[in-house]
């Protein structure tokens, strides 16, 4: 009985150990900046969420939010939700930083040049390591081999996924991504439209084609999302990407 009593403890311990050691941050701010800052808006007749980055550039909570992935230790995440959101979050968050730490700018691209593109600039601080948006996106979230990421990370961009009005999250990541694929899909301007038998997508599914192969391709993935799409259906990975930046002061 001792013994069985013994065991007992030491399974609720481990247990609760393991609650104790699985901590993601607590996006408040970022959620509050979100809410305050991202709304509906059209860009080059473009339906999409806009940032207000003149009024992001005075708020000191989002500097606090940038000190947060800065100092966060990713040791503490134990499981890929967690780790995929928080990487999520992290890039977007570093997006906004390099935007407005070059406001104003009219494309996140002329921030960097042929030589030394935006991407492989540093971008910030995660974990305490100066990172790039490039190793963020292609070192870290490509590598955890779940292509619905590029639906839910913003290159400060028109023709980007939406940036998604609050915080990504372990218990809400398969729904919110979920959610992301279709808003995405559904925006003719920018993620897919027919033409007769073709339907036209982002050229996102050009660039990172091979990520969609576990869904068996493409055409798989998006058929999924949108029954429409047939096994006959032609897939043209060409719908024009505006690089304009994603912002409402620049309407």
């Amino acid at each position: 009985m001792k013994m069985l009593y013994t065991f007992f403890l030491l399974l609720t311990f481990g247990f609760f150990s393991s609650l104790l050691k699985a901590e993601e941050p607590d996006w408040r701010d970022y959620n509050q900046l979100l809410e305050k800052y991202v709304e509906p808006g059209e860009i080059n007749n473009v339906k999409l969420m806009t940032v207000d980055y003149a009024g992001l550039k005075n708020e000191t909570k989002f500097k606090k939010v940038v000190s947060q992935i800065a100092v966060f230790d990713t040791n503490k995440l134990s499981n890929e939700n967690e780790r995929l959101s928080f990487y999520i979050n992290a890039y977007n968050i570093l997006a906004i930083k390099v935007v407005l730490d070059h406001w104003p700018v009219k494309s996140i691209k002329d921030i960097g040049n042929l030589f030394s593109p935006v991407w492989k600039r540093n971008a910030g601080v995660v974990n305490q390591k100066i990172v790039s948006l490039h190793e963020v996106e292609h070192e870290i979230l490509r590598k955890m081999n779940e292509p619905k990421i590029h639906m839910a990370i913003v290159c400060a961009s028109v023709s980007c996924p939406d940036l998604r009005a609050e915080a990504y999250t372990a218990a809400k990541l398969n729904s919110q991504l979920d959610e992301q694929t279709k808003k995405f899909l559904a925006n003719n301007k920018k993620g897919l439209y027919f033409n007769g038998s073709t339907a036209y997508v982002s050229k996102i599914f050009d660039w990172f084609e091979d990520d969609f192969i576990q869904y068996g391709g493409v055409k798989s993935f998006i058929r999924h999302y949108y029954p429409n799409v047939l096994s006959t259906t032609e897939i043209d990975a060409d719908i024009s990407y505006d690089w304009q930046l994603n912002s409402k002061n620049w309407n």
